[in-house]
């Protein structure tokens, strides 16, 4: 018997492989498919996708063979076949070859006989193995089989490229949301630490503003103290917004049973102190099953701006909703300023707040709407209003299944 020789690049191919994690897996349908299909085209009993390892040959699939996953490397067929990348290795009768004739495995069970090898390369050009069809009496290919299983061979080759494709996104995305959490976890805290001086600040302002007012009189810095004063206040808002987007996409989402029309009308109650917001919600007496403090907090930013930029006697907000078995489909809609169609992507931006003069806007509301509606499975997004109406338009869908919600965090 002859044993393989190791390939000159045997550490660089054992690095290789190692990163496909494919070693010791479990059985899949997909490569199982592909001997079945091998071993049928080529008409032999056994057909495996097999790996060489340092020591070993490793069957990641098996046709016509059972309770077999691995043999020593030095019985292997599959290891001279990987000598040549580039070529089939076809053993037509292995009794009248010197390298096999006294092979264990040609001796005695399975009786490797006739033996055919496609080697499977990396796409850097290492062979990790072969697609092989084997039997126990002597056989010869015609050219289409032999065509064939180099085409299958690359197959398996694709099969394996995304299995590791698919591995690496799902470590990435692990990070992603280890990094999304500890952000997160770093934001709250950070703002959280910050109430504190600033309310001691407003405080301070305040007692000057009440027992020192005197002081600053006719001498300009009553208004710089009012320009202070705006800036906690805005300071405070960004705070308490930055607080609101940590807590709401990370908080676990629960879905209850509640009607539209009383949880919008609500909203506008708490949030409508002047008596400017006229929502007609009575097309909307439906019963929904979602997330209602996720919904909460989607309707509660989009009628706060509604209200914050209005420009005209009264906001008039038209808020329609659709279903059908997966989705909930909403439209929103109000009379104000609208916003330019070059900025209907932007606006969904952390801090952007597309040059506003609003001296309370931080531009986090809209991106704390949009990680909302991801996480409850949707989309949202701007459009136009029909009819050249001036106003904004936002339209969105959330699933009402909990199994399809998004578990990555914004």
């Amino acid at each position: 018997m002859e044993i393989a020789r190791i390939p000159q690049n045997e550490k660089e191919r054992l690095d290789v492989l190692k990163s496909y994690n494919i070693l010791d897996s479990l059985p899949e349908d997909e490569y199982d498919a592909i001997t079945k299909i091998a071993s049928s085209i080529c008409n032999t009993s056994i057909a495996l996708v097999s790996i060489i390892d340092k020591d070993r040959q490793w069957f990641k699939s098996t046709h016509g063979i059972e309770e077999v996953t691995e043999t020593p490397r030095e019985l292997a067929f599959c290891s001279h076949a990987i000598l040549d990348p580039e070529e089939l290795f076809i053993i037509n009768d292995a009794t009248k070859d010197k390298r096999f004739f006294d092979n264990p495995l040609t001796v005695n069970a399975p009786n490797v006989i006739f033996y055919a090898g496609a080697p499977l390369n990396s796409s850097e050009g290492y062979p990790l193995g072969t697609l092989c069809v084997i039997d126990s009496k002597p056989k010869i290919l015609t050219q289409n089989q032999k065509d064939a299983l180099k085409l299958l061979s690359k197959q398996v080759v694709i099969l394996l490229e995304l299995r590791k494709k698919n591995k690496e996104l799902s470590a990435s995305n692990s990070n992603v949301i280890k990094l999304n959490d500890q952000l997160n976890n770093f934001a709250y805290r950070l703002t959280h630490d910050l109430k504190s001086p600033i309310n001691g600040i407003s405080f301070l302002l305040d007692v000057l503003k009440e027992d020192h007012i005197a002081l600053f009189k006719n001498t300009g810095a009553e208004e710089y103290i009012g320009l202070i004063g705006d800036r906690i206040v805005y300071i405070e808002t960004l705070i308490n917004e930055i607080l609101n987007y940590s807590k709401v996409t990370s908080e676990n989402i629960v879905f209850e049973h509640f009607k539209l029309n009383e949880f919008l009308d609500s909203i506008i109650a708490n949030i409508d102190f002047e008596n400017k917001l006229v929502l007609d919600s009575s097309s909307l007496e439906l019963a929904i099953f979602s997330s209602k403090i996720g919904l909460l907090q989607i309707f509660q930013n989009l009628i706060s701006n509604s209200r914050k930029f209005l420009d005209e006697e009264k906001s008039i907000i038209t808020v329609t909703c659709k279903e059908d078995k997966e989705y909930y489909y909403f439209t929103y809609e109000d009379n104000g300023p609208g916003i330019d169609e070059k900025y209907f992507t932007k606006v969904f931006e952390m801090f952007e707040t597309l040059g506003s003069t609003n001296s309370n806007n931080t531009g986090i509301g809209l991106a704390t709407v949009k990680s909302i509606v991801k996480r409850l499975g949707g989309e949202i997004a701007l459009k136009k209003r029909d009819n050249g109406k001036k106003g904004v338009c936002f339209y969105f869908n959330i699933s009402k299944k909990e199994d399809k919600l998004s578990i990555c965090k914004d």
